[in-house]
C-alpha cells in the first residue's frame, strides 16, 4: 500500500514553525537543539535592518520594548538559548580527533560566551521588531498581559510538553491520513474507470 514517508525531524519543525507563527508559541530546547546552524556567523552585534523593520517607521521605543516582552513572555526566545551551545558542542566534536586542543579551544569557547550573548540579544532584538511591524503596541500590550498572568505563564510553561504531545500525535495521524486519502483517490479514479495500483 501506498504511504507517505513520516520524517519526525521534519514533522517536528512544521510543527514548531506553526507554533512560532501564533504570538502566543514556544519552541522546545529540544527542538532548537536540531536546528541546522547557519552558513555564515554574523560579523556584527547588530543585526542590519530587515524589510519589516524598514516598512515600519512607525515603531516607537515603547511598541518595540512591547514586542520584546511578548518575544520573551511567550518563550520562543528560549529556543535561541540552545542554539549557541549546540554550535559550541559541534566545533568540539569537530575537534575530537585532535585532542591537544581540547584545553585551548574550551577556553576560546568559553572567552566567547559574551560575543554570542550579544548576538543572541540581537536575534530577540530582530525577532521583536518583526512583531513590532505586524502588531499594534495596543495589541502587544493586550498579550503581554496574557504572557504575565497565571494562565499565560502556565501555557509558556507546558509548551515544550504540547510539541511534543502534537509530534508524537501527527506522527500517527499522518500516516493514517495518507492512507485514506490513497484508498478515497482509487475509489474515484475507479468510478472514472482507471485502476491506481
Amino acid at each position: 500500500m501506498f504511504r507517505l514517508p513520516i520524517r519526525p525531524r521534519a514533522l517536528r519543525a512544521a510543527v514548531a514553525l506553526t507554533l512560532l507563527a501564533a504570538p502566543a508559541a514556544s519552541v522546545s530546547p529540544a527542538l532548537a537543539q536540531k536546528a541546522a546552524p547557519p552558513k555564515a556567523a554574523p560579523q556584527a552585534a547588530t543585526p542590519a535592518p530587515t524589510p519589516a523593520a524598514n516598512t515600519a517607521p512607525s515603531i516607537t521605543p515603547s511598541h518595540l520594548a512591547l514586542a520584546r516582552e511578548v518575544m520573551l513572555g511567550s518563550g520562543i526566545a528560549r529556543s535561541f538559548d540552545s542554539i549557541i551551545p549546540a554550535f559550541s558542542e559541534q566545533i568540539r566534536q569537530n575537534a575530537v580527533t585532535r585532542p591537544e586542543l581540547t584545553k585551548d579551544l574550551d577556553e576560546v569557547l568559553n572567552g566567547l560566551q559574551p560575543e554570542m550573548e550579544l548576538q543572541k540579544q540581537a536575534m530577540i532584538t530582530t525577532a521583536a521588531r518583526i512583531y513590532a511591524a505586524r502588531l499594534t503596541e495596543a495589541e502587544l500590550a493586550d498579550i503581554a498581559a496574557f504572557f504575565r498572568s497565571p494562565a499565560g505563564k502556565r501555557y509558556v510553561e507546558t509548551q515544550p510538553q504540547v510539541l511534543d504531545g502534537i509530534v508524537q500525535a501527527m506522527q500517527g495521524w499522518t500516516q493514517e491520513v495518507s492512507e485514506y486519502v490513497m484508498v478515497r483517490v482509487r475509489a474515484e479514479m475507479a468510478k472514472r474507470g482507471h485502476q491506481m495500483q
